[in-house]
Order: structure tokens, then sequence, then C-alpha cells
């Protein structure tokens, strides 16, 4: 007997279809080829927001993690994948279904059923269980079952990537509206000042030092000063809207927004980028481990090249009329295994295994790609902190300087030493450095929340395997 199920087996395996070879045409790439080294640095807490210590910047936050539609949209993401893990588990399991099927009919008189049941009606009934189990000889279940994990664990990782990505929203958009608010002070104050400017000019004009064609140029400055502060209020509305859309709310939440004081940036930046940013990063993560389920469906389609070997069996109760069924005359059973060779498809199994290896391919670049975009956000957030502390003592020394000589050019004016010229000409640049200023004292926060968000956000794996 067991040399018979030796020589089946045999016979079963030479009829097995061919399996077309193939071998991966992307590798991924070294970490430490592209500069990752081992480093220690700090990284960003879950809440790295906290650290601006700007309670009204941390309720936005807040807000917008419990209501965004973003949020929700990734925990049904997370929903069908852990629905994927469930139904791949369940086919590894046995299977039992109870039926019930009863019949009324008439049976023939000229076939099989002799006296008295032909030409009569009765009543065909059955009550069964039935059980069937996959032995999984080649492993193909157990694949189906690691690669919708891996794809669970990496939709868990998306969703850390969903709420990386809102945040930094929020707080990219709420800095945005603190600069706008800022240009509004900084605008408003120019306006006050080019009107004290114009009065002094019909002063001026009144007493014969001056002429019309200074008192417009003066009234015109206030003109076109009056208009650049109506256009950053206009910003500023816009941005408020942005945010309250980001919180999942109405206009009216991003018109409660105030202006904040900004305390100091924090300013430390890594040496050098490290390795432990593959676990790090939810996005390089999720990259991962979809690469590692594209392998198991690989497994998964060269196991469909083998024979499927079921195991079934049933017992239950089976009877002409329904006062007999629970009788023990009516009871039946059996077992047996149900085997399936696949021989001749026309192709179609290489096909799918080409379909699953290029599959592989795909998410091993789409892997490489999302390494270098991190790489490259985490060093463009660096460089730019870097660059951006001594531009922003170079512009404060460039305010004062032309301030300075602003208010003396007014004063020179004021008492008839000065012409109009050169207190228009000292104006324009003074507005531009103060708009220049503020621009600059909110790019350092933001800067400071692009590099937390391209250090992951607060995200990591301890055992992440690069």
């Amino acid at each position: 007997m067991k040399l018979l199920l030796s020589l089946v087996l045999a016979a079963l395996l030479s009829g097995c279809a061919a399996i077309k070879p193939g071998e991966p045409t992307v590798s991924k790439t070294d970490a430490a080829q592209l500069g990752l080294q081992e480093s220690v640095i700090t990284w960003p807490t879950e809440k790295w927001w906290h650290r601006y210590g700007d309670p009204q910047l941390n309720q936005l936050i807040e807000q917008a993690l419990a209501n965004s539609p973003s949020m929700d949209a990734a925990q049904a993401r997370l929903g069908l994948a852990n629905a994927a893990v469930g139904q791949a588990r369940a086919v590894r399991l046995p299977q039992a279904n109870v039926g019930y099927q009863l019949t009324r009919e008439r049976f023939s008189e000229n076939y099989i059923y002799p006296p008295p049941f032909g030409g009569s009606m009765q009543t065909d009934t059955s009550l069964r269980l039935d059980l069937g189990f996959d032995l999984d000889l080649w492993g193909r279940n157990r694949s189906y079952y690691a690669a919708a994990v891996s794809r669970q664990q990496a939709t868990q990782a998306d969703a850390q990537m969903a709420r990386n990505t809102l945040v930094s929203a929020v707080v990219q958009s709420y800095f945005n509206l603190q600069n706008s608010l800022a240009q509004e002070k900084v605008l408003s104050q120019l306006v006050m000042q080019l009107e004290n400017v114009l009065d002094i000019t019909r002063q001026r004009v009144v007493a014969g030092l001056d002429t019309e064609v200074e008192t417009n140029q003066a009234d015109s400055a206030v003109s076109a000063a009056r208009v650049q502060l109506s256009q950053a209020t206009t910003n500023a509305d816009l941005l408020r809207h942005q945010i309250a859309a980001l919180l999942g709310a109405g206009p009216q939440r991003g018109q409660e927004i105030q202006r904040a004081k900004l305390a100091q940036v924090p300013g430390n930046v890594p040496a050098n980028i490290p390795l432990a940013l593959l676990g790090r990063r939810p996005d390089i993560v999720a990259a991962r481990l979809r690469a590692e389920a594209s392998a198991s469906d690989i497994s998964a389609a060269k196991a469909e090249f083998y024979p499927n070997v079921n195991l079934s069996a049933f017992a239950g109760f089976m009877s002409l009329g329904l006062s007999h069924l629970l009788d023990g005359g009516s009871q039946a059973y059996g077992v047996g295994p149900a085997i399936t060779l696949p021989i001749f498809h026309g192709g179609a199994l290489n096909a799918q295994l080409d379909a699953r290896q290029a599959e592989r391919d795909l998410a091993i670049a789409n892997y490489n790609q999302t390494l270098l975009t991190a790489i490259r956000e985490v060093a463009d957030a660096t460089s730019a902190i870097q660059a951006l502390q001594q531009q922003t003592l170079d512009q404060s020394a460039s305010l004062r300087a032309i301030t300075s000589a602003y208010e003396i050019a007014v004063k020179r004016y004021k008492s008839g030493l000065g012409n109009f010229v050169q207190v228009l000409q000292a104006q324009n640049e003074v507005q531009k450095q103060a708009i220049l200023n503020t621009d600059m004292q909110t790019r350092a926060y933001k800067l400071d929340a692009q590099l937390a968000t391209a250090l992951g956000g607060g995200y990591g794996i301890p055992s992440a395997t690069p």
C-alpha cells in the first residue's frame, strides 16, 4: 500500500505543469551606500508639536486627528486589511457546513426506481454535516496568509503616514496664518507711518516747501500700502478656511484662531542621516512590507503548479419520507481525499506567476524611490535650517539698519533738510525688509516642523530591518 501511494505521488508530481524560472530584475537599494550611518539623534516624539509651547496649535491638531475625514479613510483601509487577514486565516482552518434538503417529487415508472416507488410521489430528504480541510502541502495558503499579514502591517504604517501628513498640513498652515497675521500688523504700522508722512508733506506744501507732486506721491504710497494690507487680510482668511477644512469643521472655526506669540524655535539638527530612519519613517516601512507581501504572493503562485489535496468527510441522514429521516437505518457517512492536478492550463499559471514577479519588482522599485525621497527630505530640511540660522542674523541686522535710515530720512524731511524721494526710497526698503523678516521668522518654525515630519513624526519600530 505504501509503495502504491509513493508511485501515485511520484506520478502526480511528474505530471505537474512546468514552472517557468524567473529572477528579480530589481533589487533593494543598500541604505549604507546612500550615506545612512549608525548614529544617535534626538527623534521627534509622538506629539512633537508640543515643543512649540502653543496651546492653540495643540488644540487644533487634536481636533484634526479626531474629526478629519482623511483619518476616517485611513481607518477604513485598515479595516479592509484586517478583513483580508481574517479571510486568509480562515482558508487554513477546517471548514464545516450543515445542510438540509427536502424535495417532493414523483419518481418515473420507466427509470431506476422499482415498484412501489416508480410512479409514486415521495419526499426525498437529507440532513448532513460536511467537513473539509485543505492540507496545503505546498504552502499556498500559508503564503497567502503571510502576504495578507504583511499588507495589514503596511496599512497600519499607512495610517500613521496619514496622521503625519495631516499633522504636518495643520502645522504648516498654522504657521502660514501666523505669518499673514504678523504681516498684517507690520503693514498696519506702515500705513500709519505713511499717513504721518502724508500729513508732513501737506504741511510742507502749505509752507511752500513742496508741491502737489510730493503730495500725490505720498498719497499714492498710502493707497498702495492699504492694498497690501487688504491682500494680507484676505490671505489670512483663506488660511483660516484651509485650517478649518483640515479640522473637519466649517469656516467659522478658522475665525476663532488668534495671533500667537511664537517662542524660541528648537534648533537641533542631525549631523548625518541615521540608518534607523528605515524604521522611523512609516512610508518606508509600508513600502518594505508590501515588497515582502509580493514575495509571499510569488510563493503562492508557485504552489499553484503542484497538486492540491483536500480531505473531505460527511455524516448525516438520508431517507425517502420525512418520518424516517432520523431512523438508525437512514444514517450515511463517508470520507476521502480530493486531488486536483494542474497539467495544462494554456500558460495561465506561468502568466499568473509572471504577474506576481512583476508586482514584486514594482514593489521593490517603490521601496527604493520611497527611501530616496525620505533621505532627500531629511537632507533638504537639515540644510535649510542650517542656512537659515545665519540668514536670520543678517536679515535682522538689515532691518535694523534700514529702519534707522528711514527714521533719519523722515526727520530730515520734516525739518526741511531732505526731500521726499529719500523718504520714499527708505520706506519701500523698510516695507520689503519687514515682510522678509516675518517670513524668515515663520520659515524657521515651518522648517523645524518639516524636519520632524521627515524624521518620521514620532513613528518608530525598534526591530525594523533595512
